[in-house]
C-alpha cells in the first residue's frame, strides 16, 4: 500500500471532513478524494460511508485504521534511527510542557541545547500534564514535562526534580504572614486557578471532591502571568510553585500543612525509539535542575 494514501487516510480520519483534511495537508480535495478511492480500489474494500454530511468509516475502515496507526508509527520510528546514522546535524523533536514550567525551567536549556546543537529544531507544544501524558502514548510527542508521582504502563520517565505546590496570595492577603495554611482554609477562599488538566489543579479537585466541597472559583486561566496579575488584583487566590513569585513583591507562596509535594519528570513512549538528538535534550534538562537546585 502507499504509505501517502495511508496518511492521507489517517489524517482524514482523524478530522472525519474532506475539506478540513485537505486545508491540512495542504492539497486539493479532488485529490484527497482521488488519493481515498484508489485505496478503496487497491484493497477492493468501501472505507469511508460518504453518504453522511459528516463522513464516517466503515467497519473495515476502521480495521485499516487500526493497521494504518501502527504502520506510520512503525515508518516514523524507522526514519529517526535512520537519522542518527547522520549524527546530531539535524532533526526534529516534539516536546510538551506545561505553560508555567515551560516559561520559568526550560528557557536556560533550551538555550544551552540549541548552541550545542543548532541544527536540531524542537517544536514545543502547551498543555496540561495530563493531557501531555495522553499525547505521549498516541504518539504525537517525542518527551514531555509529566508529574514523577504517577506511573503509566506505556511511558517511561525519569526524575527531574522534586518541589512543593504552595498556596498564591497577594502581600496583603492575612495568609501571607502565616507559615503554612490547610487545604481546607485555601478551598474556603475566592480562588484563581489553572484549568483542569493541570497538576495545580488536580490537588484541589482531589480534596474538594473528597470533602465535598464546592471551590470558589472567580478565575480559571492556563497562563502563569495572567493568574499572577488576578492574584494581585485581589480575584482570588491560587496555587503555585514557589518559584513562580519568588522575585515578585507583591506576591507570597505560603506552603500547605500537610505539605502538597510535586515529582516532576520527563518522559517518552516506552515502545518509541529515543533517539540521540532527544537522549541529550534530557541531559540538558537534567542538568539544568540540577544546577538550579544545588
Amino acid at each position: 500500500m502507499d504509505l501517502k494514501r495511508l496518511h492521507y487516510f489517517n489524517q482524514l480520519a482523524k478530522t472525519g471532513n474532506f475539506t478540513k483534511t485537505a486545508d491540512q495537508l495542504g492539497i486539493a480535495q479532488s485529490a484527497l478524494s482521488t488519493s481515498i478511492k484508489k485505496l478503496e480500489q487497491q484493497l477492493g474494500l468501501k472505507l469511508i460511508n460518504r453518504t453522511e454530511r459528516q463522513m464516517s468509516l466503515t467497519a473495515e475502515g476502521q480495521v485499516l485504521l487500526r493497521h494504518t496507526k501502527i504502520i506510520l508509527e512503525d515508518v516514523e520510528q524507522a526514519e529517526k534511527e535512520l537519522q542518527e546514522l547522520k549524527g546530531l546535524t539535524s532533526g526534529v523533536i516534539n516536546f510538551g510542557a506545561p505553560a508555567m514550567l515551560a516559561s520559568y525551567f526550560l528557557p536556560d536549556a533550551l538555550e544551552q541545547f540549541k548552541k550545542s546543537y543548532p541544527g536540531i529544531q524542537i517544536n514545543i507544544q502547551e498543555a496540561g500534564t495530563a493531557t501531555l501524558a495522553q499525547m505521549l502514548v498516541n504518539g504525537e510527542l517525542d518527551l514531555a514535562l509529566i508529574r514523577g508521582d504517577r506511573e503509566h504502563e506505556q511511558i517511561r520517565q525519569t526524575l527531574l526534580a522534586r518541589d512543593q505546590i504552595s498556596a498564591c496570595v497577594p502581600a496583603a492577603h492575612p495568609f501571607a504572614s502565616r507559615e503554612s495554611i490547610t487545604l481546607d482554609e485555601f478551598c474556603q477562599q475566592p480562588l484563581v486557578l489553572f484549568r483542569n488538566g493541570y497538576f495545580l489543579r488536580e490537588t484541589v479537585n482531589a480534596y474538594c471532591q473528597q470533602h465535598k466541597l464546592k471551590p470558589n472559583i472567580h478565575f480559571e486561566t492556563n497562563l502563569p502571568e495572567l493568574l499572577k496579575s488576578m492574584v494581585r488584583r485581589e480575584i482570588g487566590i491560587g496555587t503555585c510553585l514557589p518559584i513562580l513569585v519568588a522575585d515578585d513583591p507583591q506576591l507570597k507562596a505560603i506552603p500547605f500543612d500537610p505539605p502538597i509535594p510535586l515529582q516532576l519528570g520527563i518522559g517518552w513512549k516506552s515502545s518509541h525509539y529515543l533517539s540521540t538528538a532527544a537522549k541529550a535534550f534530557v541531559s540538558f534538562l537534567q542538568g539544568t535542575y540540577n544546577q538550579r537546585d544545588s
